[in-house]
């Protein structure tokens, strides 16, 4: 991607060169694909773990909530840990926590293809988390602060998304192979190679930067996020062996709501807080918060119940099954960046509606699957799905990049993942909840009814993205971003 600027783009605290130096165009391409690179380890590993979910069942012996947990451990601690990595990078530099955050995420990898049991599994899975959770916060704000053109920043979004998408699209196949190959442990093996690559690239070619003051710490904030989100995700994923209603899950239910009222009381009376509730004021930003949530849950839920369903009740392999998946990840691949095109040109609108339509319709359809389903309507399926996915994606993070000023950036973008992961936690834990609680007998036999109302929740996942794309792009919308702004006392955003 060549872009010559018009003007030098400023770094700040750049140690290579002077602060004065530019970017040009051939180096801001290879800072573009640097970052990529993260993005598409992170989502090789989502797919393929998924694609994994049924082999690590077999081999560790573990029912429906445990493999909940293989996912839904890994995506809270990203989610809990969004905001604080985003921080840090604007404050110690957003070169440095990324690199950090890639050396976690190999060496979690790494352990994660050791592990001896799903406890072990589980905890290596929370250290990849941990180095995740600085990859998308420092990654974006590094794009954000070299493509600063509202039309090139669009773009080059629309690229990051895109690869995310063929990220997706080789998962499904890579994770097939492998696990058809040397087992399910060989599906970490994918991310030390790239890992290792990137750390090297980094060192190479991404130029530090970091905000001109830097958030302080927010330590408090940072343990009632976790409290929350993690009894959150606990009681969901919990429920159905507890039972809902029993003491041990109410509880945990109110002590994540106690963590959330806590928060909310103690952030606004910090001078640097965690989480600006004040920002959540500007329409177009709740909104990509919501749709964010919706779309990933929508999304976790998909690739959660398709993984189990191909394997389990239609006895696919591995590969098959990646194969069977393959038109979601590839549909996602080439709408992502036709939904960054339109979202230069147009406004996000439509991308946003056409997202919201996609997944309401597919996932309404899948509710009707049955064990003799043609290959006809699995591709048409899955590929609308994905469709959905890829439309939705670049306007959920121009909606956040766009919402607050360039030094914060960090900040910004570690809400987009934040809310991102929340919602491939959510989505993991209440599918993965409603089909358990639902289940009778084995997978095989009982999976179908237990698992249509998963499908009907994602509809409505779906519709939520349709109906919050209107709302957050008319004229009304719009005017919330500066006077929330304004009163989060900031600079101006962004446009």
């Amino acid at each position: 991607m060549q872009s010559a600027p018009a003007a030098p783009i400023q770094l700040q605290n750049v140690p290579e060169w002077s602060p004065s130096a530019a970017v040009g165009g051939g180096r801001r391409a290879v800072v573009l694909a640097v970052c990529c690179s993260a993005l598409f380890m992170v989502g090789l590993d989502n797919t393929i773990v998924n694609v994994g979910l049924p082999a690590i069942g077999r081999s560790l012996h573990t029912a429906v909530d445990g493999l909940q947990w293989t996912v839904a451990g890994y995506t809270i601690v990203l989610a809990s840990l969004l905001m604080f990595s985003g921080a840090a990078a604007d404050r110690i530099g957003r070169r440095t926590i990324f690199q950090v955050g890639l050396s976690l995420f190999t060496l979690g990898s790494w352990l994660c293809s050791l592990a001896p049991n799903l406890s072990f599994l589980i905890a290596f899975r929370l250290l990849q988390g941990v180095g995740g959770s600085m990859l998308n916060p420092a990654a974006l704000g590094i794009i954000t602060n070299t493509f600063t053109r509202p039309a090139e920043r669009a773009r080059a979004i629309g690229v990051w998304d895109g690869v995310f998408g063929l990220s997706m699209a080789l998962g499904p196949v890579a994770g097939g192979i492998l696990i058809g190959t040397v087992g399910w442990r060989g599906i970490f093996w994918a991310n030390i190679p790239v890992g290792l690559a990137a750390i090297a690239l980094t060192a190479l070619f991404v130029p530090e930067s970091r905000a001109e003051r830097g958030r302080r710490a927010d330590p408090v904030g940072q343990v009632l996020v976790i409290v929350m989100l993690g009894s959150l995700a606990y009681a969901i994923i919990q429920g159905p062996a507890y039972g809902w209603f029993s003491p041990d899950i109410a509880g945990v239910f109110l002590l994540s709501a106690a963590a959330l009222a806590v928060l909310a009381g103690y952030e606004p009376r910090r001078e640097e807080p965690l989480i600006d509730f004040r920002l959540f004021r500007s329409v177009p930003f709740s909104a990509a918060s919501l749709t964010a949530v919706c779309a990933i849950a929508a999304t976790a839920g998909f690739l959660f119940l398709t993984t189990l369903y191909l394997q389990d009740v239609r006895g696919f392999s591995a590969v098959q099954a990646g194969l069977t998946i393959l038109p979601m990840p590839v549909t996602m691949a080439l709408c992502a960046p036709m939904s960054g095109r339109l979202l230069a040109r147009r406004g996000p609108r439509i991308p946003l509606v056409l997202a919201g339509a996609a997944l309401t319709l597919s996932s309404a359809a899948l509710s009707q699957l049955s064990a003799t389903s043609g290959p006809l309507f699995l591709i048409v399926t899955y590929g609308l799905f994905g469709v959905g996915v890829g439309m939705v994606s670049s306007a959920i993070t121009n909606g956040f990049m766009s919402g607050l000023p360039k030094s914060q950036a960090g900040v910004a973008s570690g809400m987009n993942s934040a809310s991102r992961q929340l919602g491939t936690s959510l989505g993991v834990a209440i599918v993965g909840s409603v089909l358990a609680a639902s289940l009778r007998g084995s997978m095989h036999a009982g999976f179908l009814d237990a698992a249509h109302a998963g499908w009907w929740i994602m509809a409505g996942c779906g519709y939520a993205v349709l109906l919050l794309g209107i709302v957050s792009t008319t004229g009304w919308a719009r005017a919330t971003i500066a006077r929330a702004v304004a009163e989060s006392g900031r600079d101006t955003p962004r446009a």
